[in-house]
């Protein structure tokens, strides 16, 4: 899509393949999102990419002086600047993988949004690395990706982002929405999900080298643990707890008890 003088009028918003985007059109889609956003304890409540301000509208009113969102589409941002003028400063025009959650001046966030498919993933690694700020988020995303992070232990989705995330918080799925209910329509169904944090502050491991575990381990799914790790960690040997398993079998739990036996041997 262009940036002509035509596409920066604030009553229209070009969908730009490259950013992504895929308008939320379903209001009442909209109002269950907004509605799901809890933002207890006085978060405050963070919106990712608001595009044309379909969820904007009501979460600017309902966290009035608590809220902003990020906006990286430099023609959406000049459309919610016409459109929604009372966002002031509660609109920035910034990326929202390089923001520096520093500046917004709170200690707990709530994170909502319709994210961009192509940074889905990079934006839950976002979310992990503040897990210490961000209490819930509420996020539409392309469907096997929630259902992904959202899986329990034995399921064909459950992998990679299902153990991270649930490390930290608890997923769960609150509606699926089809192609129609966006403009332009993706070519797959999308879910909202929700996470909300656990209790866990310290896992109990080496948080570094459980990424490795988790990656390691996945990456050879068909394999069981003893075989999909042994190139990784050639050091730990065998003899490793669950090794006889494959990776979808183990939970949480397990697999920061497979961690510090790795460590464990690593070290010695």
């Amino acid at each position: 899509m262009g940036g002509g003088a035509e596409d920066s009028r604030p009553g229209r918003v070009d969908p730009k393949k490259r950013l992504g985007q895929h308008f939320l059109r379903d209001e009442c889609a909209a109002t269950s999102i907004v509605e799901a956003v809890e933002g207890f304890g006085g978060a405050h409540v963070v919106e990712i990419g608001p595009g044309m301000g379909v969820l904007t509208k009501g979460l600017s009113r309902r966290f009035a002086g608590r809220f902003t969102c990020i906006e990286l589409d430099e023609q959406a941002v000049a459309y919610l600047r016409a459109t929604l003028p009372g966002l002031g400063e509660s609109l920035v025009h910034a990326d929202c993988l390089r923001f520096d959650f520093g500046a917004v001046q709170a200690p707990r966030l709530s994170m909502v949004g319709n994210l961009p498919y192509n940074i889905s993933s990079q934006i839950l690694w976002r979310v992990l690395s503040l897990r210490d700020r961000v209490q819930e988020c509420v996020f539409m995303l392309q469907h096997e990706v929630a259902e992904r992070v959202a899986s329990e232990p034995g399921g064909r989705e459950y992998g990679i982002l299902s153990v991270l995330v649930q490390a930290y918080y608890d997923a769960s799925l609150l509606l699926t929405l089809p192609p129609a209910a966006f403009s332009p329509p993706p070519k797959v169904r999308s879910s909202v999900l929700r996470l909300r944090r656990n209790g866990v502050k310290e896992l109990g491991c080496d948080e570094t080298l459980l990424v490795r575990v988790v990656k390691s381990a996945f990456n050879q799914r068909r394999k069981t643990l003893r075989n999909s790790l042994r190139a990784a960690f050639p050091d730990a040997g065998d003899g490793l707890p669950f090794e006889k398993l494959r990776p979808e079998e183990l939970g949480v739990a397990e697999f920061v008890a497979l961690t510090n036996a790795i460590a464990d041997r690593v070290r010695r």
